[in-house]
Parts: structure tokens; C-alpha cells; sequence
């Protein structure tokens, strides 16, 4: 089986829309992370629902964990609120080039790429690096490559 055949149609977002937008879609598709286009619609990178969520945690909490037991339900609309304010360029932390494969590539290349870059989707694109077909994630995959029980 082939990238392109595996490649689903999923929601993608660009550098300026907004990271709530980003979160909304994710969340609606059930997906691991959302392909970002550039302004002029180019793929540039796959944006995981965990830089999201790192998003949403305010710094403090992450460099001490113990503190998230003090924050209280007001305090967590806040954070999501902020998410609101800011761009999906301002919570990609993965600033490398998009992992991707062209149609033809096949299933061990898709598994090793996400593997070594550790993404949860690589982008399909057609020839030559050309438009954006689609996304394969890692539970697709694994769906693929795991024997039926």
C-alpha cells in the first residue's frame, strides 16, 4: 500500500489562524496534530495537539508541575482564553521542515519518518513536492501495519 492511498483529506490551518481554531479541529477530527499551511497555501509543518496543550499551560507549571494542583477552573478558562489570542505560528515549537512523502512512498517509509522525526502525521504530497494531498497519522498507520486480533 502507497502514501497517496493511505493519505486522508484532513483539516489543515495556516501560520496566522488563530491556535484555538488549531485546537477546535483537532479535537473535533479526533486527530493527533494538524497539517499547518504557509500564506500561499504550501504545506510548511505538522503541528501536534501536545505543542497545544503546552500552549495552554502557563510556563510556571511546566517548569514546576506541583504548581497545577493550585489553579483553580477560572484559572484554566484563562489559559484557554489566551489560546484564543495567540497565532498558530506562535505555538508551533517544531520549527524543522514538514515531514512528508509523495504518493508512492510506502508504508515502512511513512512509519520510519514519523518515527525519526517524531510526528504524528507526514504530509502526502503530489509530485514533486507539489499540493498537499492529505495526512497520514500514526493510528492510521498502525492500523495498516497491526494484524487484525
Amino acid at each position: 500500500m502507497k502514501a497517496g492511498e493511505l493519505a486522508q483529506p484532513l483539516p489543515t490551518v495556516r501560520l496566522d489562524d488563530s491556535a484555538l481554531d488549531a485546537a477546535r479541529l483537532i479535537t473535533a477530527h479526533g486527530l493527533p496534530g494538524i497539517a499547518v499551511l504557509s500564506e500561499d497555501g504550501r504545506p510548511v509543518t505538522v503541528l501536534p495537539a501536545a505543542d497545544l496543550l503546552r500552549a495552554l499551560v502557563p510556563g510556571p507549571v511546566l517548569d514546576d508541575p506541583s504548581l497545577a494542583r493550585v489553579l483553580d477552573e477560572r484559572t484554566a478558562d484563562r489559559c484557554a482564553a489566551d489560546l484564543a489570542r495567540r497565532t498558530v505560528r506562535e505555538v508551533v515549537t517544531k520549527k524543522d521542515r514538514l515531514a512528508s512523502v509523495d504518493a508512492d512512498a510506502t508504508v515502512v517509509e511513512c512509519a520510519a519518518l514519523m518515527a525519526r522525526t517524531h510526528s504524528p502525521a507526514v504530509a502526502v504530497l503530489g509530485r514533486a513536492g507539489g499540493d498537499l494531498i492529505g495526512l497520514v497519522t500514526a493510528g492510521h498507520l498502525l492500523e495498516v501495519l497491526l494484524p487484525e486480533a
